[in-house]
């Protein structure tokens, strides 16, 4: 459930809108494209997570196969990635609830968002996955009845409905041209960034291969059906122009076949949504902190666990930004809160890169020492291999051109400076005490 749920975020019941105004219909191919680069990236994973499952996942791979520091960058970029959206779904869930609770302060919301599901993580590991479980559901179901109910209605065997596929080429399926279809892609990547926890979650379960196995190769029909299957949906049912984007376009496609409190439904289901994606994001930032301290590139007291065997201090410091969230959503909503998402904006491009880099280098090691070990193998290697690395690089590079996202690449790439800098101090003063 996690590996199905995972990949479905408020991004895609929300931030869908923005993304079919700026491409138009053609949305479908910058969803359509940039899922092909994550299912790549995910056999990629697999193949290495498979053949070597453990707690840190892509960390110790890049690790083993680049060296400390691809291992330690990975290690702290994602970590400071999931921390950054873990603050951002706290108030974004607040902002949620103060509309339908009117007259309570936003920071309430957020600190009550942040203490229930810090909870949740620090009760064990099956308490964490429990809770996923039913908040994945939940967005699951969801999706699945638009699905089936929005195919009923373009095909006009909707009650009232008509045949509406046209919509698609209504007025024109790309007015902004294929630019703006490259900038889609720029837009939805970070949509599907989480979909790699699986692999994290994995090596905690009774059976890490078989889980791992089941969950990357079942990415392919995950992102065909859920994002791009939905979003063709949506500008079928409406024409693109009229497609809201401050509010669920979901909600206003359900509004229009007739299904009555559709906003309401759509907003329970967005606040399930943020609330799924603060209990991942706690989740896998500990344990990516936990894993960091087996190398010591983290404090040594974040080794320590509970008596169920949670890490409760990795725990405890990865929501330390999430409190300072509501903290500043009382102070000043914006300022340094604001710097905290856009400094993580390319992060999972990064991250991307990195897990390309080291599948390339473990691969040829694998194959030359143990094959038996590859149980999952990527396709093409090692060309695709090679291509997708270029193509995350081009993606980065397209930022530059995107107004909006420029930022977020400069603030990204001074957090990934700033980090390989601490790791050259933390080398060295682990040379310095080896000596003595």
């Amino acid at each position: 459930m996690i590996a199905l749920g995972g990949i479905i975020g408020a991004s895609l019941f929300v931030g869908s809108g923005s993304v079919i105004h700026t491409v138009g219909p053609a949305a479908i191919l910058s969803y359509a494209l940039g899922g092909v680069l994550v299912i790549l990236v995910m056999r990629m994973l697999g193949e290495m997570a498979t053949a070597s499952p453990t707690l840190g996942s892509f960390m110790e791979y890049a690790t083993e196969s680049l060296g400390g520091w691809a291992g330690y960058a990975i290690g702290w970029l994602y970590w400071y990635f999931w921390v950054g959206v873990v603050a951002f779904e706290a108030v974004a869930g607040a902002k949620l609830l103060i509309m339908w609770i009117p007259g309570v302060p936003q920071w309430i919301f957020s600190l009550i968002l942040m203490l229930l599901l810090t909870a949740s993580n620090m009760v064990s590991t099956r308490s964490f996955g429990e809770t996923e479980f039913w908040l994945a559901s939940i967005k699951i179901v969801t999706i699945v009845v638009f699905l089936a109910a929005g195919a009923l209605f373009v095909l006009g065997l909707w009650p009232h409905g008509t045949l509406s596929i046209g919509n698609v080429v209504h007025y024109g399926f790309a007015p902004n041209g294929v630019s703006a279809i490259l900038h889609g892609v720029v837009l939805v990547v970070f949509a599907y960034v989480g979909t790699e926890i699986v692999t994290i979650a994995a090596a905690e379960s009774a059976d890490p291969v078989k889980s791992i196995v089941k969950a990357t190769s079942s990415t392919v029909w995950r992102v065909i059906i859920f994002y791009v299957g939905s979003v063709t949906l949506l500008v079928m049912i409406t024409p693109w122009v009229d497609i809201p984007t401050q509010t669920s376009p979901y909600a206003a496609a359900f509004t229009k076949m007739g299904i009555p409190t559709a906003t309401t439904i759509i907003s329970v289901v967005v606040l399930t949504t943020v609330l799924s994606v603060l209990n991942s994001g706690l989740y896998t930032a500990s344990r990516m902190l936990f894993a960091l301290q087996r190398h010591r590139w983290a404090p040594k007291w974040i080794a320590d666990r509970n008596r169920r065997g949670a890490p409760w201090k990795a725990i405890l410091a990865s929501t330390v930004v999430g409190y300072v969230a509501v903290i500043m959503s009382y102070v000043a909503p914006d300022g340094i809160f604001d710097f905290i998402i856009n400094s993580a904006g390319a992060v999972g491009l990064f991250v991307y890169a990195i897990i390309a880099g080291s599948q390339l280098r473990m691969r040829r090691r694998l194959e030359r020492e143990a094959p038996e070990r590859l149980k999952i193998r990527m396709w093409g290697y090692p060309y695709l291999s090679w291509i997708v690395l270029v193509a995350i690089i081009l993606v980065v590079g397209s930022m530059l051109l995107v107004e909006d996202a420029r930022s977020q690449l400069y603030l990204s790439v001074l957090s990934a400076v700033v980090i390989l800098l601490t790791y050259l101090i933390v080398r060295r003063r682990a040379r310095a005490t080896a000596a003595k």
